[in-house]
């Protein structure tokens, strides 16, 4: 059941926020930012939140533009590219800082973090550590257990409480200058992408035809389509895995073991794991579960990219072999 406020009318006297502050939000989430008013601070921002909702309908594009081998590809590669960004970066490097890389390692990730329309590193980094501080309470803004299943799934990002980055959370990110424009300009990246799947398309279409793709086709399935899919595979650990799955650690709150969402999140889905040892860079703990972040990072170690990677204790490794 949610804590949140049902509407209730406006104040005698209350002023209504200007339309093109609004408008100019999307594009710079630091314009107009007024005190929050406790009556309207948890409801849904519709109007903000229309970019969002325009995404999903942009879907639908797929029953005029067909699909393409080409288009499929684009839109699996991304997908993957992306998630890997999220989970290796937004949060194990700068959520959790289990491991440590150059500033332009970092840059290079956070704006592939940030063309998955999951807003900045800081606003995300925020809210994690948040989460982890009040998990499956009151105070944490996406649990299941206190606010349903939908409302921690996708609705508590839409307000205009959440809307805000927290930086007294991520004072030690905050001192980027280069991660506090992708924070307050969050909409860049993705706009670019879009564009820019758009332009190749184009140029596919005229240059090498038998690809049997175009501009509208590679924009529904490379940015629409593989960016609402990847959204919805990420907040799954949100709705999902704090309720359906299994338990090893007895911790304090709901996270749960869950294959099917490890698989689709590469590697997110053992959140239980997670909740018991996040400073970890590895969430799998057993061989046999899958975690293709933990995969990726090795590899980026490896090649010199980043160091300082943190593994599981061998304590913890060794009794979980007994």
């Amino acid at each position: 059941m949610s804590v949140y406020p049902l509407p209730v009318p406006a104040r005698p006297g209350a002023k209504r926020r200007p339309l093109h502050r609004t408008l100019r939000q999307w594009f710079d989430t630091e314009e107009g930012e007024r005190p929050l008013d406790p009556a309207t601070a948890d409801r849904i921002d519709w109007l903000r939140a229309s970019p969002f909702i325009a995404l999903h309908l942009g879907c639908l594009g797929a029953l005029w533009t067909g699909v393409s081998g080409t288009a499929l590809t684009t839109a699996v590669v991304l997908y993957a590219v992306r998630m890997f960004a999220i989970t290796g970066f937004y949060h194990r490097g700068f959520s959790h800082r289990t491991f440590r890389a150059s500033r332009p390692v970092l840059m290079l990730f956070a704006v592939i973090g940030a063309a998955c329309v999951q807003r900045g590193p800081l606003w995300w980094a925020a809210h994690h550590r948040n989460h982890h501080r009040d998990a499956d309470t009151p105070l944490d803004p996406h649990s299941p257990r206190v606010h349903g299943f939908l409302w921690s799934h996708m609705g508590w990002f839409l307000t205009r409480r959440a809307f805000r980055t927290d930086l007294t959370r991520v004072a030690d990110l905050a001192r980027y200058p280069e991660l506090r424009w992708l924070d307050r300009y969050d909409i860049a990246v993705p706009v670019t992408l879009a564009a820019a799947l758009y332009g190749l398309g184009a140029l596919l279409q005229r240059l090498a035809p038998q690809l049997g793709t175009d501009g509208p086709q590679l924009l529904v399935w490379g940015f629409c389509i593989s960016t609402v899919a990847l959204f919805h595979a990420t907040v799954t650990i949100n709705s999902l895995a704090h309720g359906w799955g299994t338990r090893r650690f007895k911790t304090d709150d709901d996270s749960r073991n869950n294959f099917l969402l490890a698989l689709l999140t590469f590697g997110e889905g053992w959140h239980n794991n997670h909740h018991r040892f996040p400073g970890t860079a590895r969430q799998g703990f057993r061989w046999w579960e899958i975690d293709l972040t933990w995969y990726g990072l090795r590899l980026l170690a490896a090649l010199g990219l980043i160091r300082g990677l943190k593994p599981l204790p061998s304590r913890v490794l060794e009794a979980l072999e007994r």
